[in-house]
C-alpha cells in the first residue's frame, strides 16, 4: 500500500507540473496586455514581514478624486499571481480596485505554506490595510473572492475582519476535514494532488509535511491532532463570528468536486444567517470557473460580479430577489431555483435494502468513483460519468440492491442517505457506497458515492451505519432503475480492511436498512 501511495504522489507531481506549465503559457498573454493598462506589480509586507507578491488594477481614469469598492483576490493553491488577470481587468473596468496576491509559501511570495492558518488570515488583513493606504479604495466597501484556496481564505478572513462586507467563495471549502477526510476516510487522490502541487510550486512547512505523512500512513494516534488542525482552518468553526460580522456570502461549487465535495458547502450554507447565495453546477474542482479565468463568458464569474455590484456598489440588479439556491442539473443543464437547501430534495423515496448480504474485502469489485478530475470533467463536458455493469459485479465483493423500473423520470436532487446494520469480522474496516442509474442492459452510470471507515468495533457485533452520499442533481430516465452498490476498495480513498475481513449487511425488522433518495418536487 505504501508503494501505491508513493506512486500516486509522484504521478500527481507530474500532472500538476504539466498543468502549471500550460497555465503559465496561458497567463503570458494577459500579463503582456496588462502592462499597457497601468497594472502595478507590488510587494506587500504580510504577517511577520513576509513579502507577498501582488498586483493592483485600478479603474481607468482613477485620479484620486474619488474612491472605489475594493476586491481582494488571494490566489488558488499552486497558481501564480497572474491567475485572476482577466477577471481583475474586467472588474476594474466596471469600477473596482482589484488587488490579487500570491499567498505565502507559493511561487515568489515568501514564507511557508500554512494551509489557510492564522498567518494567512493575518496576511489577508494586511493586504486590505495596504490597499486602503495605497490605492483609491473605499474602506466602507471591501470584498474578497477567490477560487479554491483563495475561496477558503476569503471566507475565513470575513469571519475575522468586519471590513469584509461581501465574499464570493468559488470551489472552496467550509469544513476542511469533511472535505478530505469525510466518513473518517482519507481521500488519497485528492490529497496527493494537493501535496504534489505544493511540492512543485511552493515550500511546505514542517507541520504540513507531518500532516501529509500521518494522513497517508493512517496514523490513528495523530488523528485528533489532524482534526484539530483542520478545524482551525475551517470557516464552519467560525460561523457564529461570520454571522455576527454580517458579510454577504456567495458560494459556488461543482457537483463532482473531488477535493471539496458539495455536502460540506451545503451544510455551511444552512448555518449562515446573513445575505447568502449557493450555486452548484456540473464539473470537478474549479472547472466551472475555468473559462472565466481565461477571459471567456462564464456564469460563475457573471454572478460573482452581480453579487459584488449589489452588496458593494448598492446596485439594484435583482440578485437579492432571486431564489438564493441555484442548481444546474448534470442531466439537463438547465438552472433551477430554490428558497433554501432543504427544499432541494423536497420528496424522499426509500429503497429497501432487504435480506442479509456478506461480502469479502480487499478486492475492487469494479464499482468505483472514477479518477480525480478526469471523471467529473467527462461528466461535465460529455455527460459520461463512471460506469459499471451491475449484473457483472462479483457478489463476493459487492453487495447490490436494485429498485423496480421507474415508470416516470426520477429527478434526484440533494443528498441521498444510507442507513444499514453492519457486522464486521475485524475491529476496523472501510466500505464505499455507490448509487447508480441502471439502464435496460444493466449498465450503471454513477449518480453519487461516499466512503465510510470504522475503528474500534467488536468483531461479530452488529452496529448501525448512517452515511450521506455526495449531493448531486441527476435525472434517472423512465424505464431505468436505481441501484445501491457497496464494496470495500476504491482508488479515490485509503481503505482500512484487514486481510481476510468480511462485512455483513442486514436489515433487522425493528431497524430496517434503506437508502433514502431525495427527489425534486414534481
Amino acid at each position: 500500500m505504501g508503494h501505491h501511495r508513493k506512486a500516486l504522489r509522484t504521478s500527481a507531481v507530474g500532472a500538476v507540473s504539466a498543468t502549471l506549465i500550460a497555465g503559465g503559457v496561458l497567463g503570458a498573454a494577459p500579463a503582456a496586455q496588462a502592462a499597457t493598462n497601468g497594472v502595478r506589480f507590488v510587494d506587500i509586507s504580510g504577517e511577520g514581514g513576509t513579502v507577498l507578491k501582488a498586483n493592483v488594477v485600478t479603474p481607468a481614469g482613477a485620479d484620486g478624486s474619488r474612491t472605489y469598492p475594493l476586491l481582494v483576490l488571494p490566489t488558488s493553491w499552486g497558481l501564480p499571481q497572474v491567475e485572476y488577470f482577466a477577471q481583475a481587468q474586467k472588474l476594474a473596468d466596471s469600477g473596482y480596485v482589484v488587488l490579487s496576491y500570491n499567498v505565502r509559501g507559493f511561487w515568489q511570495s515568501g514564507g511557508e505554506i500554512e494551509v489557510a492558518g492564522p498567518p494567512d488570515i493575518a496576511d489577508a488583513r494586511k493586504v486590505i490595510d495596504w490597499a486602503l493606504a495605497n490605492t483609491p479604495a473605499d474602506a466602507r466597501n471591501v470584498g474578497m473572492a477567490g477560487v479554491s484556496y483563495g475561496a477558503g481564505i476569503s471566507l475565513l478572513t470575513a469571519a475575522q475582519d468586519k471590513r469584509v462586507k461581501a465574499v464570493a467563495s468559488l470551489s472552496g471549502w467550509a469544513d476542511l476535514i469533511e472535505s478530505i477526510y469525510s466518513g473518517r476516510t482519507q481521500h488519497v487522490q485528492a490529497s496527493a494532488l494537493l501535496d504534489g502541487a505544493s511540492l512543485v510550486t511552493g515550500r511546505q512547512s514542517a507541520e504540513l509535511r507531518e500532516i501529509f505523512d500521518n494522513f497517508y500512513a493512517s496514523n490513528l494516534s495523530k488523528e485528533q491532532d489532524m482534526i484539530n488542525w483542520g478545524k482551525k482552518r475551517s470557516a464552519a468553526t467560525y460561523v457564529d463570528q461570520l454571522n455576527k460580522n454580517g458579510a454577504a456570502v456567495m458560494m459556488a461549487n461543482a457537483w463532482g468536486d473531488t477535493i471539496f465535495p458539495p455536502n460540506q458547502y451545503a451544510d455551511f450554507y444552512e448555518k449562515l444567517t446573513g445575505p447568502k447565495r449557493l450555486e452548484f453546477r456540473p464539473g470537478d474542482h474549479a472547472t466551472a470557473e475555468l473559462t472565466g479565468l481565461l477571459g471567456l463568458p462564464n456564469d460563475v464569474w457573471t454572478d460573482t460580479e452581480r453579487w459584488f455590484d449589489h452588496y458593494l456598489k448598492g446596485e439594484d440588479n435583482g440578485i437579492d430577489k432571486e431564489q438564493p439556491v441555484q442548481l444546474k442539473s448534470r442531466s439537463t443543464g438547465g438552472y433551477e431555483g430554490y428558497p433554501d437547501w432543504k427544499s432541494v430534495g423536497a420528496t424522499r423515496k426509500k429503497l429497501a435494502l432487504s435480506g442479509t448480504t456478506t461480502i469479502h474485502t480487499n478486492v475492487d469489485s469494479g464499482a468505483n468513483g472514477g479518477i480525480v478530475f478526469l471523471s467529473s470533467i467527462l461528466d461535465q463536458v460529455a455527460k459520461l460519468p463512471p460506469v459499471a455493469s451491475i449484473p457483472l459485479l462479483p457478489r463476493a465483493w459487492a453487495a447490490v440492491w436494485q429498485s423496480e423500473k421507474y415508470t416516470t423520470a426520477q429527478q434526484v436532487r440533494g443528498t441521498a442517505k444510507l442507513h444499514t446494520t453492519l457486522t464486521p469480522t475485524k475491529e476496523s474496516g472501510t466500505l464505499v457506497a455507490y448509487l447508480y442509474d441502471v439502464g435496460p442492459l444493466g449498465l450503471g452510470k454513477l449518480v453519487s458515492n461516499a466512503p465510510h471507515t470504522f475503528h474500534g468495533q467488536t468483531p461479530g457485533k452488529p452496529f448501525g451505519v448512517d452515511l450521506e452520499l455526495y449531493s448531486t442533481a441527476y435525472d434517472v430516465p423512465a424505464g431505468h432503475r436505481l441501484a445501491l452498490v457497496v464494496d470495500t476498495v476504491d482508488p479515490l480513498y485509503i481503505e482500512h480492511n484487514p486481510s481476510g475481513a468480511r462485512l455483513t449487511f442486514s436489515s433487522p425488522s425493528n431497524d430496517p436498512s434503506y437508502v433514502s433518495i431525495p427527489l425534486r418536487e414534481q
